[in-house]
This record gives structure tokens, sequence and C-alpha cells, in this order.
């Protein structure tokens, strides 16, 4: 859990910890239910930090729980691990943003060096240009990237504002709303008039359904700043590496960048597949596979243009 992260009162299934049965059975019970809200407050995950919680059994003793799913799951579903977790607010994922900047940073880097080495350029104009690309490429699509990511930040702004103008000037257009949202999911009868109720009882999850169901967007935007960071580094890291057979005068230069190039296209990829449905290897083949188209058409360009010049 971060730190300064507000924790609310455990309320977790305390059928679990029904206190009933002889006078030792009920303090054993009891005992039981106040080491799990004293986990809770405390932060302690299950053993192993895997998915699972413990729990008193039929006779109040501690047992682990969802221990047929504990190598199953991705996260602790005890309840004081889910009330933490959820109390943080949604996690946002910037691996997109270091696959596309490393990437980006190993293909145009790569591409530049192949194209001076295609043109039969001397190594220290192989170092300027590729240097000079890298860092300069690096910090545009990092600043892209960032801008990009704040106009997102903008517009939430702009239609929490507007959501707000059109509560204050038509609840009842906007309950209608919410209404046909919840009746496009499939509710009907007194659960939906139930949910209706529910929402636009409490303005800020009114708007929250609103900007989610209607516009599409995330109430809770990334952060431009991280955003920006993660793909300028993804970028200068990934893309130093055709580089480095250069800067250390290694001989047959060029051969060792091919080589190490197109291992880091199939490293990103394969890391990619951690969070991809797909094998690793397959991942990691695509990624090499447009890499290395990227780094041949900018070789071929720069022999063409050796011989047109």
């Amino acid at each position: 859990m971060h730190k300064g992260a507000h924790r609310q009162p455990y309320q977790g299934d305390t059928s679990l910890y029904t206190i009933s049965g002889t006078g030792s059975q009920q303090l054993r019970k009891l005992a039981a239910f106040n080491a799990a809200k004293l986990k809770f407050a405390l932060g302690v995950r299950a053993p192993g930090g895997r998915a699972g919680y413990t729990r008193p059994d039929k006779n109040g003793l501690s047992e682990t729980g969802g221990k047929a799913m504990a190598d199953e799951l991705e996260h602790s579903h005890a309840p004081w691990d889910v009330a933490a977790r959820l109390a943080c607010g949604p996690r946002h994922s910037y691996l997109p943003d270091a696959v596309f900047g490393a990437i980006d940073g190993t293909v145009t880097t790569f591409a530049v060096v192949a194209g001076a080495i295609g043109a039969d350029l001397s190594t220290r104009v192989v170092l300027i240009l590729g240097a000079a690309n890298l860092l300069a490429d690096g910090f545009s699509m990092a600043a892209g990237n960032f801008l990009a990511n704040r106009s997102a930040v903008e517009e939430v702004a702009r239609l929490r504002a507007v959501e707000h103008r059109h509560i204050d000037a038509d609840p009842d257009g906007e309950t209608i709303e919410v209404r046909e949202i919840y009746r496009g999911m499939g509710f009907s009868g007194d659960a939906l008039e139930a949910l209706t109720r529910l929402i636009t009882s409490r303005r800020d999850a009114w708007i929250e359904v609103m900007l989610t169901a209607e516009y599409g967007v995330c109430g809770t935007p990334r952060s431009p700043w991280r955003a920006g960071t993660v793909t300028f580094l993804a970028f200068v890291a990934a893309g130093s590496l055709p580089l480095i057979p250069f800067i250390v005068g290694a001989a047959q230069a060029a051969t060792l960048a091919t080589a190490s190039t197109a291992f880091s296209f199939f490293l990103i990829g394969a890391l990619k597949s951690l969070w991809s449905p797909r094998r690793w290897w397959a991942c990691g083949l695509e990624t090499a596979a447009i890499g290395i188209c990227a780094a041949a058409v900018a070789f071929v360009v720069g022999k063409l243009i050796e011989r047109m010049v």
C-alpha cells in the first residue's frame, strides 16, 4: 500500500468469523477474527504474498482460504489486501510507453547507423548521426507523449465540468442517461431503478459513470510526466545498443551492431509477452522482423544515395 493511503475500517465477510459454540471455541474464533482485522490494519499479505487468505476453519483454527487458486491468481483477494489495493485507486500501466519508446529508439537509431554504413561513411560520422538522432528523437518522442497525455488530462477536466453543468441544468435528463446506460448492460425493473437511484444520489459517482460510459474516458488519467519520462528512458536505453560497438571501437562494429540490435528487438518483444496472451518467442520474432525490415530499408536507401551521389 502506498504511503499516505487512507485505510477504511475492515468491512469483510464477518460471517466467516461467527462467534458461536462453547466458551473455549468462542475465544478461539474471536482470536482468529481479531487476528484477521489486525492483518488488515497492518497491511499483512497472505503467506507468500499470493492469493488466498487466512480465516478460521469450522473449529475456529486458522487455515488458508483460496489455496487451490493461489498459483493461478495475480493478486490476493484477502479482505485486507483488497481494501488496501483499491484504496490507492487504479494503477495505470506505462508498459505501452516503454515498449513504444524502446522499439522506436532501437529502430530509428539503427536505421541511421545502417544508412550511414550503407553510404560508406566513417565511424566518426556514424557516431555523430547516431547520437544526435538518439537524443533529439528521444526527446521529441517524450515531449510528444507528454503533450498527448496532458491533453487527455485536460479533456477529462473539461468533460467533468460539462457533466457538472448538465446535472445542475437538467438533472432529470442526466438521470435518464444513467438509466439507459444500465439498461444497456442488461438491468431492468426494480434492479434498474435501484441502480439509477443509488448512482444519482452521489454526484461524484454519477459523474464517474458518465465519463466512462458516455465519453469512454477514465476519470483518473495517466501522469503526463511519468509517461514522457518512461518513453525517453526506454528510447535512450534501447537506442544506444546499436552505437556501443562503434563507441568502443570494436572490430567488425557494423556486424556487432546488427547482431546486438536484432537481439534487442527480440528481447523487447519477448518481454512484451509478459503482458500478452501470445507466446514469448512469437512476440520476440514479430518485433525482430519489424525492426530488421526497417533497418534493411535504411541500408538500401543509404546504398542508393551513395551510388547516386
